[in-house]
């Protein structure tokens, strides 16, 4: 049985100008209360554990459970200390990463959101995407669904849905220590895909509607706008931005009286959790003024109302009669306060690190690695490359070398020199000159002068930028 939470008492009316009428005033204070909050993430974290098979696994055929990860590390569960039954090798994130790293995952025809879907749940479980084991990179994999001839966008542009969650990995799935993965400019570019696709009314809907002026007149998506706005944030734009406050308006302008957003869905769980994700992504209070309805109620407020008591699950619908895993884990996220990935807790599992990652190439065994080339023009390339290290590193001049075979081509077409070491003195046609060099960075690290006996350790970023 579905129990209502508690509301605080909404604000009495007051007295607007002379000569207006009398009108409700929105309520001061968030109607969630911090108790009912933290009681909604015990439940919620309870029930999504109930979700864990038997072999400790959440991944399975269809729509995958995997989310559960990202609001678990929301709610401070860490995906290690997951584990049906008593038996520890079964932990949820251990099992997690031997799937990622299966030649078998994600299938025989992937498509872009496979790996931004394994890259945003991967990092919450504390698993470095990019060092899932020696040869499954995910953010070198998504590398490779970068559109030369559209730059910004991944994938088939018409998926905008692609797009959206590529910035949202890229942007979200940090370092280990804490630190942005990609180049600024890397996300800039795809932060201008993002915005050129948002709707004439604020929002954004999940096909492509840039250079469309039928496409952008149309009526925006709650729930594509809840994870462009926070893709846009995640990547450096700042809340004041007008594409966000245009969302924001946008999102307003949809609150219903009970807390829920008038969805193309009808209100539910799904749509509201991903708008409240998306203004906690950009560090707008869910519960403010502005998302006070005139009746007391927040959008968390109706994400609580949703969820059974105490079974802890999330109905999609008001009327269900059941929880929903995919609603109970975008619940429980966003009333948790995230966007749509989370950094991972440390696991209280004696012995359980907070990052589980491999640390080497192993020799002969081919990895991928995702390039960027940024010659200062504007012209930014991104490739995946396939190197077959020989030791336990590789280096930049194995990685340009086999950058002539990456995906997407034309990443790499001449550089001088062309083989051994040295410092690179030109590449694709730009040569060193002035105060102008070529210069290389790992993770968005410290950018040095780029010699091809740089040492690449597995999973890197590689960035070669040309300028001063």
């Amino acid at each position: 049985m579905s129990l209502s939470p508690r509301h605080a008492s909404r604000a009495a009316a007051v007295a607007l100008a002379a000569g207006a009428l009398l009108a409700a005033a929105v309520p001061a204070h968030a109607t969630a209360t911090p108790a009912q909050i933290a009681t909604s993430r015990t439940n919620g974290v309870a029930y999504l554990k109930t979700l864990q098979g038997v072999d400790g696994s959440y991944a399975s055929g269809g729509l995958s459970n995997e989310w559960a990860f990202s609001a678990l590390a929301a709610a401070g569960t860490a995906a290690a200390d997951v584990v049906p039954g008593s038996d520890p090798s079964k932990n949820a994130r251990a099992v997690y990463r031997t799937q990622l790293a299966a030649s078998s995952w994600p299938s025989a025809s992937p498509v872009v959101t496979d790996y931004e879907r394994a890259i945003l749940n991967s990092y919450a479980a504390g698993i470095d995407p990019a060092r899932i084991d020696a040869g499954r990179n995910l953010i070198a994999d998504l590398a490779a669904y970068w559109q030369t001839a559209e730059p910004g966008y991944w994938g088939p542009s018409g998926n905008f849905n692609g797009t959206v969650f590529g910035l949202l990995a890229l942007g979200g799935a940090r370092t280990q220590a804490g630190g942005q993965r990609v180049p600024q400019a890397l996300l800039n570019a795809t932060a201008a895909a993002v915005r050129a696709n948002q709707h004439n009314d604020g929002g954004w809907n999940f096909g492509k509607a840039a250079g469309n002026p039928t496409a952008l007149a149309q009526a925006g998506d709650i729930d594509m706008t809840g994870a462009a706005m926070a893709s846009l944030c995640v990547a450096g734009v700042p809340k004041t931005d007008a594409a966000i406050t245009n969302a924001v308006g946008f999102l307003k302008g949809k609150l219903n009286a009970n807390g829920s957003f008038a969805s193309l869905y009808g209100a539910n769980t799904d749509s509201n959790g991903w708008a409240v994700s998306g203004l906690n992504a950009c560090g707008i209070d869910p519960q403010g003024a502005d998302f006070t309805s005139s009746t007391g109620k927040s959008p968390v407020d109706f994400l609580i109302s949703q969820q059974f008591k105490p079974g802890g699950g999330f109905k999609y619908l008001p009327t269900d009669t059941s929880p929903s895993a995919y609603a109970s884990v975008d619940g429980l996220r966003a009333v948790a306060g995230a966007g749509f990935t989370a950094t991972p807790p440390t696991p209280v599992t004696a012995g359980a690190g907070t990052w589980a990652a491999t640390g080497a190439f192993t020799a002969g065994t081919a990895s991928r690695v995702a390039l960027t080339v940024d010659d200062g023009t504007g012209s930014l390339k991104v490739c995946a490359v396939t190197v077959t290290p020989t030791g336990a590193t590789s280096t930049l001049g194995a990685v340009l070398d086999a950058a002539a075979t990456a995906t997407p081509s034309g990443c790499v077409t001449a550089v001088t020199p062309a083989a051994g070491s040295g410092v690179v003195t030109s590449l694709n046609g730009t040569a060193n000159a002035g105060g102008s060099s070529w210069k290389v960075s790992l993770d968005n690290g410290a950018a040095v002068a780029a010699d091809r006996s740089a040492v690449v350790h597995v999973g890197d970023t590689v960035s070669l930028r040309y300028g001063s």
